[in-house]
């Protein structure tokens, strides 16, 4: 698709204009029905230049917002004042590496990257291992740890986990509750198993 300097055309024979009964070939792009998103840029709809001028004239971005919301947007550190994950003091909680955690980016970067393995491949791993039962292999996986793990490993990933999932290390937070109580569990059958005994 060739774009033209001037206007944001797109010319393209093939293309008719979208507007009700025009046979203008359709050269400028519109937001369609569903906008960007993660799955891709979304969908456009294509006029000509007297009809997209029409739509734009009639697009009112700020269209339902008080009068306080849209000084706010107007604001040139509009979307600062949002905290980004990395930054909370909740950061690396739910699995994600801390950066501050690890002394080298690229253990950071390791560390994630062995995050994004799939669950079930890890577990398959465990069990063709033969040493840890398919229980055993999900306890392993909820605590985030790999085949070669020994005792002190365990109870240092243990001590680490509870430390960062507790209420009283989040400033009484009680929403990683579920989470540490699965971590107590997922410890407490892997302590018992013939690998460390």
């Amino acid at each position: 698709m060739k774009q033209t300097r001037f206007h944001g055309r797109y010319e393209d024979a093939q293309r008719m204009c979208q507007h009700p009964g025009c046979r203008e070939p359709g050269e400028f792009r519109a937001p369609g029905a569903r906008g960007g998103s993660f799955d891709g840029p979304g969908e456009w709809r294509w006029f000509c230049l007297d009809h997209v001028r029409e739509f734009n004239a009639g697009y009112d971005w700020f269209e339902g917002m008080s009068a306080e919301e849209i000084l706010s947007a107007q604001s040139p550190i509009a979307g600062w004042q949002t905290e980004t994950r990395a930054f909370r003091p909740t950061a690396g909680v739910d699995g994600m590496p801390r950066w501050a955690d690890y002394d080298d980016p690229l253990d950071a970067i390791s560390a994630r990257a062995n995050g994004i393995k799939s669950r079930a491949r890890r577990e398959a791993e465990m069990e063709m291992d033969g040493r840890f039962s398919p229980d055993e292999a999900r306890a392993l996986d909820t605590m985030g740890l790999g085949l070669d793990v020994d005792r002190q490993k365990l109870r240092r990933r243990y001590s680490e986990l509870v430390r960062r999932y507790h209420p009283d290390r989040n400033g009484g937070d009680r929403k990683f509750e579920a989470r540490l109580g699965r971590v107590v569990e997922a410890y407490q059958l892997l302590k018992k198993s013939r690998v460390f005994a």
